[in-house]
């Protein structure tokens, strides 16, 4: 019988599992599962693993477990796995407070006029979805969201901004995701969170996980200058709402 996942190497020191060959959610929780597996029971020499949508990049200490011995413990602890389901991975959800268009969001006319949908519609839709982080990359903090509507599906821009503030909302293809820092980027903006998706000071730098669902709340303006001066006493005083 075939195996529902397969080894690669990544030189030396490191190994990476896929799980699957597609963006799928079921994939994804067999990959985030695992991850957590060697949380909850590290194997030794096991140093840390990076999940992306269909695999798990997991390195090691070659002076203390060699590759091939790691793989059959890898192949051991997937297969205890057995079948995993969002119930099992999906072990927040986090409320992100969003503030939609106008300066916020430059780009939300835009998508708009993209979709075919008012700007209003574009705001409803975009905060009517329970989303899944399916990774997190491209900076500290970056999370990339499945679950976007199809019909807000809008390209990237033709040219990438040199600045987004962080915080920013945007999507780009059919990809939704929150900037935690000032970056580089070439998503539309749609709108703008309060919430500090990275702080580098923080014991827990990073607010979202692989795993974690996010619901985005429509705020005014000025329910968002509350919570970023640190007034507001509602879900988001601690930037987390489970």
């Amino acid at each position: 019988m075939k195996e529902a996942f397969r080894f690669l190497p990544a030189g030396e020191r490191a190994v990476v599992v896929e799980c699957g060959d597609a963006i799928d959610p079921a994939v994804n929780d067999k990959v985030v599962a695992l991850a957590a597996s060697l949380t909850a029971k590290p194997i030794p020499g096991v140093l840390e693993s990076v999940v992306s949508y269909r695999s798990l990049l997991v390195m090691f200490d070659p002076m203390r477990v060699g590759g091939w011995g790691l793989r059959r413990r890898l192949a051991r602890r997937l297969r205890s796995l057995g079948a995993v389901g969002p119930a099992e991975t999906l072990s927040r959800t986090v409320d992100i407070p969003v503030c939609y268009g106008g300066a916020f969001g430059p780009d939300l006319p835009d998508v708009a006029a993209h979709t075919g949908l008012s700007i209003e519609e574009v705001a409803h839709r975009h905060s009517a979805v329970a989303y899944r982080v399916y990774m997190i990359g491209f900076m500290p903090g970056f999370p990339y969201l499945g679950g976007l509507d199809d019909a807000l599906v809008t390209p990237r821009l033709p040219t990438p901004r040199a600045l987004i503030p962080a915080g920013s909302v945007g999507i780009g293809g059919n990809q939704t995701g929150v900037y935690p820092l000032d970056s580089p980027g070439g998503w539309r903006l749609i709108g703008r969170s309060p919430l500090r998706l990275y702080d580098a000071g923080s014991d827990n730098p990073v607010l979202l996980s692989a795993g974690d669902g996010v619901r985005f709340v429509p705020v005014t303006a000025e329910e968002y200058a509350r919570i970023e001066r640190g007034e507001w006493r509602g879900p988001y005083a601690k930037g987390v709402s489970v």
